[in-house]
This record gives C-alpha cells, structure tokens and sequence, in this order.
C-alpha cells in the first residue's frame, strides 16, 4: 500500500500563531476567556481546555481578559471589552485583518461590498461587520441575484467583491464570473481575491493527490470550513473518501483493499492527528 501525505497538511500560519500565542498565555494564567472556539477543531479545543481555557459565547462573561480568536469577531465587540476593562489579545489571523481593513476603507470611500462566503462561518459574520451598510453576503449562486437587486436599488455605482479566506477557489472564480457577465459596463467593479494562500495551495494540491489515488483520508473538525473543502473537491476527483477527525473513526479492514491513499488535513488540524 503506498500512502500519500499532501506537503500542505496540517496548521496553516494563523492557527499556529493562535494555538502557540494561547499555550503561552495559559502557561502564565490560571484562566484565560476566548469568545467561541480559537480555531475549529475538536482535539485542539478540548486539550486547551484542559489547560485553563474557557469558551465563552458573550464578552461579558469573560474575566479580566479575552482573547480573540483566529476567525476574528464584530469590530463592536473591540468597543464592548474597552467598556468591561478587560486585556484583550487579539489573535485574529493576519491574513483576515488584511479584508477588514480593505472592507473599511471600500466602504468609506463609496462601495458596495459582496463578501462572498458562508454566511453562518464566525469569519464571515466578523467580516461583513467591517463592511458598513451596504453590503451582501453571497454563500451560492442563488444569493447572486437578490444581491444584486439590493446593490441595483442602493444607486452605488462602485461594487467591490471579496471572499471568506477558506472559501472555495472553484466557487469562487464561478460567482465572479457570472456577476462579470450581468453588471458589464453598468457598474466600477473592484474584484479582491482574499482566499489566502493555504487555502489556494491546500485546495489545489488536494485535486491533484485525489485525482491520482484510490482512496482519500481527509482529516480534521467536521465543523471546518476549510476541511469541509477539502473533502468536497475530494469527491469531485476520487470515488471513495472519508472525512474524519482521529484514527478512531478509520477501519483497517475497509481501507486495505486500496492500493494507493491520499491524506490530506484542514487548517486547524494538529500534526499528531496527521501522523497518527
């Protein structure tokens, strides 16, 4: 049996920036407060748990100090732990401070935004926070349309498009394309390509391992984004694949009767869980 681990698996920078900046912090803190999940993934939430993080869901339970999390969170929620006096550190991935400042200064100088994305993913829901009030988010093509009307009826005449940094690349290029075809020369449209590096690479590398082997193993948080992907352009280039989060869930039995298997692994997912 020949296995192919892809060269992209694993911890992109934001998440290990995240994890390691977390560990350090509750290394010299009893309790240290992160409003929702640092990153999506269950045996890193659960170990850092065990190591004095607690997972909040409103700002006003945390304790003297908060931490923000690699998605990011509403710029509201900045003003609302300055109010409560605690220490923030902020471990929002740099790659998604870089669209909010793009979203903030679009909208102050007059555009409509699309934010292309999954409309319930924290990132997302962080992001359109930055793009003032005239914005839509677009998860499929079915969103295409009714925002477009809203942008139609708002008499903007400059639309920007941006994406959700895990977003599909596929997808992506296809929504783009069919708002290129329908606004033409009625519209100043500005085009920002935000799926971030990892993504792109882990995406493409994923098509190429899936297209080449009997089997794909995708691991990682069942409720990742980026993961989810992952396995969705699997089966686009592979018959049989899986998606797990640990070894627990592979049977022996099952995946030896193929010859070659690939194994690729989300952003938020540990080595260890890769190599075990």
């Amino acid at each position: 049996m020949e296995i192919v681990i892809g060269k992209s698996a694993g911890f992109c920078f934001g998440v290990a920036n995240a994890v390691n900046k977390t560990n350090d912090l509750l290394n010299t803190s009893e309790k240290s407060y992160c409003l929702g999940e640092l990153v999506h993934n269950n045996q890193v939430t659960d170990e850092l748990q065990k190591k004095g993080l607690v997972i909040i869901d409103n700002v006003e339970q945390a304790k003297n100090n908060i931490i923000i999390r690699s998605h990011g969170v509403k710029k509201q929620i900045y003003k609302k732990a300055e109010k409560l006096r605690l220490h923030v550190t902020d471990l929002t991935c740099p790659k998604v401070i870089k669209i909010h400042n793009i979203a903030t200064e679009y909208s102050n100088n007059g555009y409509y935004i699309f934010l292309i994305g999954q409309k319930d993913h924290p990132e997302t829901i962080a992001t359109i926070s930055y793009c003032g009030k005239n914005a839509t988010i677009i998860e499929k093509q079915e969103d295409i349309n009714k925002g477009l009307e809203k942008f139609y009826n708002s008499n903007i005449k400059k639309l920007l498009i941006l994406s959700q940094t895990t977003y599909s690349l596929e997808k992506f290029d296809s929504i783009v394309s069919f708002i290129k075809e329908i606004i033409q020369e009625n519209a100043e449209l500005e085009v920002k390509n935000t799926i971030c590096d990892a993504t792109r690479l882990r995406q493409e590398e994923t098509k190429k391992i899936a297209s080449k082997v009997d089997m794909m193993i995708i691991i990682g948080g069942k409720h990742s984004s980026n993961t989810n992907k992952l396995y969705n352009i699997s089966t686009k280039y592979c018959k049989n694949c899986i998606l797990i989060e640990t070894k627990d869930e592979l049977s022996l039995d099952y995946i030896k009767q193929f010859e070659k298997i690939g194994i690729m692994a989300g952003a938020s997912t540990p080595q260890k869980s890769i190599e075990t």
